[in-house]
């Protein structure tokens, strides 16, 4: 081997020897995927960050975007009531009367619909449905899981097939639509307390029976015809085609239950500033309070209608007496609830002295008035029936033991609530007809609706009349029978019983219906109120604070002598019997337990009663001479005596002697006979001209007219 050979080979064999930087070749790779793995990581955890910081902060945008949208809804509410109140005073200011302000509210309200509806654009949109097929039913909340976050859904309501691709995507809109239980616990409270409250108990009262009548009976009969009516037209619908879908007979009932309660508050409002004849005030007062009542009751009996077997919308006794036990018990149910929590108010404001703070016994007072409505629904009763009663019971018994100040302030505090709310209710009407989502508009539905509420109104006013015109020593003349048919408007309880429940196709046909029917009566008859009392001749300018003038109707003469005398006398007394005996009941007992006015009940209870009669009565019994007058006190019979109040006195005739007297009802004192005949012939209006008494004795109708 040649030297330059073995030359040769060294460096040969040093090349194959990998030098140490090439040792490193094999494990880039591997060097390599760690690095990247771990940059991967890096970035991705950085992204997931940032991807978290993005949802955040649209998170937030979108709460200070629906905080904005919430300002500017409630804004556009308060707007309008304020440009209602002003042109409210500018109709009063000068005398305007062909439009009512809650027929201005509406339209109002219709005008910001119009603008909202068709003025702006949509800001949301829907992606895509999900379809549940495993599902039998809605779930009221849904959690749905979203790349592992979990979001929650609440439910809005059933949607038609028809309807999918037209769902409402004006976020704008769908904040001004209101859920229903706002109306009812929020705006209705103060509406029907207010009613109760301010309630005038003298001429409610004198025609209590008829009252009665015309909000029990004639609710009834109206619901029904009109049922009746409306199933005839569903049925005629499906005869030519224009029903889509289910409407039973009971959906026909409900329809003729919430469209019955009568709301005349432009007639009344009318009435009142006119001084339309009082009587004529107190019937329709008193039968839209309670008819309001009624049709609620009555709407929840129908509802809980449920006839056993496969066909749950059939005729069935069984069901049909359950209905009836259960608006039975409903109405006695919230009757009591209300009534006692009026009493417990009155216990508490007479036996503390709350009446050194007015402000705690005005915010005491109201929180106790807003908590019976509460109450009654979360006790399953019907919180408009008792917090009406707690109304009438607050009037009657708290407001004496409150102090001056809380007497003013709780008068003004619910009859501005009872305003705003009301116009509220109206306008929300008005922006409600283009703002609600799921009307259903059938012309032969409405204009039946429109032929059966006049046939049922008639049915309800005529039939009733002549009946009660049978016993009642003043009729009910044709005018005022004309005037109350005429005045059978719909307002804020029809609308809220109606847009309670708009899930089914039957419901929100019946809303929408029941929305045209109040704008009609509203702005049609509430228009023509002012020329109907002129062309009814329906007398103005009474005081509705006072009774009518005495004339030649306001007394009778019977004959001493005989039995057509006795017999006159005995039928007057047995109409009276039941107010004669609830308001001796209730001056002699109830009044001094509950208020700081009335005898005192150690001279009205027994004897062996003594300790706990003194611990009941009030010391301020005892310590004025002259006790606060009551209202209601021209009520109060006794076996043998008939009283009627002429202004501030009380004149009696006592059947036995023939004799006159005066008295006042608080003192329970005795005035001469000289002094009765002056009251006599100051309140005849018969001056110096002599009154012939003998043989003949005058009976003062204080009876019940009913």
């Amino acid at each position: 081997m040649e030297p330059g050979d073995a030359a040769r080979l060294g460096p040969g064999r040093a090349a194959r020897a990998p030098p140490p930087r090439l040792l490193l070749l094999p494990l880039l790779p591997l060097l390599l995927g760690r690095g990247l793995r771990v940059a991967a990581s890096a970035s991705s955890g950085a992204a997931a960050e940032d991807s978290s910081a993005m949802e955040e902060l649209a998170t937030e945008k979108e709460a200070e975007e629906s905080h904005r949208q919430d300002s500017v809804s409630l804004l556009t509410f308060i707007l309008l009531l304020t440009l209602t109140i002003l042109t409210i005073w500018l109709f009063k200011h000068r005398r305007v009367r062909f439009l009512h302000e809650t027929g201005l509210a509406m339209i109002y309200g219709l005008i910001v619909g119009v603008i909202l509806r068709y003025g702006t654009p949509a800001t949301s949109g829907h992606d895509k449905s999900l379809s549940c097929t495993q599902e039998d039913r809605a779930f009221s909340t849904l959690l749905v899981n979203v790349s592992g976050k979990f979001f929650e859904y609440t439910l809005k309501g059933e949607i038609s097939p028809g309807k999918i691709n037209s769902v409402e995507q004006n976020d704008m809109l769908r904040k001004v639509t209101f859920d229903p239980e706002v109306f009812f616990n929020i705006l209705l409270p103060p509406i029907i307390f207010h009613a109760g409250y301010s309630l005038k108990k003298r001429h409610f009262f004198r025609n209590l029976g008829s009252i009665l009548a015309y909000a029990f009976l004639g609710t009834a009969v109206s619901c029904f015809i009109i049922g009746n009516l409306m199933y005839g037209v569903v049925k005629l619908m499906k005869l030519v085609g224009q029903l889509s879908d289910k409407f039973y007979y009971t959906d026909c009932l409900f329809f003729g239950a919430i469209i019955s309660a009568t709301d005349p508050v432009t007639v009344l409002a009318i009435f009142n500033e006119l001084h339309a004849d009082v009587d004529l005030y107190a019937l329709l007062f008193g039968e839209s309070v309670l008819n309001d009542a009624v049709a609620i009751v009555l709407s929840s009996s129908i509802v809980a209608y449920q006839p056993a077997g496969l066909n749950t919308h059939a005729f069935d006794a069984a069901a049909f007496f359950k209905s009836v036990g259960i608006f039975l018990g409903i109405f006695s149910g919230s009757f009591t609830m209300g009534a006692v929590t009026g009493v417990v108010t009155a216990l508490v404001t007479k036996f503390t002295k709350l009446h050194c703070f007015p402000l705690l016994e005005t915010a005491l007072f109201f929180l106790m008035s807003w908590s019976t409505f509460l109450l009654a629904e979360a006790c399953g009763f019907t919180g408009v029936v008792a917090v009406l009663f707690c109304g009438i019971t607050q009037a009657h018994y708290t407001y004496n033991n409150l102090s001056v100040e809380s007497r003013s302030r709780t008068k003004q505090l619910f009859e501005v609530l009872h305003f705003l709310a009301e116009n509220f209710i109206f306008s929300y009407m008005g922006l409600a007809l283009f703002t609600f989502q799921k009307h259903v508009f059938s012309p032969v539905f409405i204009i039946g609706a429109f032929v059966a509420i006049f046939l049922g109104r008639a049915a309800h006013i005529y039939p009733l009349s002549f009946f009660l015109n049978l016993g009642r020593r003043h009729k009910i003349g044709w005018n005022f029978q004309h005037m109350m048919m005429f005045s059978g408007l719909r307002g804020a309880m029809a609308f809220a019983l109606a847009i309670r429940d708009t899930a089914s196709y039957a419901r929100q046909m019946m809303f929408t219906t029941t929305l045209l029917i109040v704008f009609f009566t509203v702005w049609v008859i509430g228009g023509g109120t002012t020329p109907m009392l002129s062309w009814l001749n329906i007398r103005v300018g009474v005081d509705p604070d006072q009774d009518p003038p005495p004339n030649n109707d306001s007394f009778q003469v019977l004959q001493g002598d005989g039995p057509d005398s006795a017999r006159g006398n005995r039928t007057k007394q047995e109409s009276a019997w039941l107010f004669r005996l609830w308001y001796s009941f209730d001056h002699n007992y109830l009044k001094p337990i509950l208020t700081h006015s009335g005898p005192p009940l150690t001279t009205t209870l027994p004897a062996w009663c003594g300790l706990l009669a003194r611990c009941l009565t009030s010391p301020q019994v005892y310590d004025n001479q002259e006790p606060l007058r009551e209202e209601d006190s021209d009520f109060i019979l006794t076996e043998g005596d008939l009283t009627l109040t002429y202004g501030d006195s009380t004149v009696t005739a006592n059947g036995s002697s023939g004799s006159h007297t005066a008295s006042t009802s608080l003192e329970g004192s005795r005035r001469t006979k000289s002094s009765s005949e002056e009251v006599l012939d100051r309140a005849l209006g018969i001056g110096d001209q002599p009154v012939s008494s003998r043989g003949t004795r005058l009976v003062f109708p204080l009876e019940d007219n009913a």
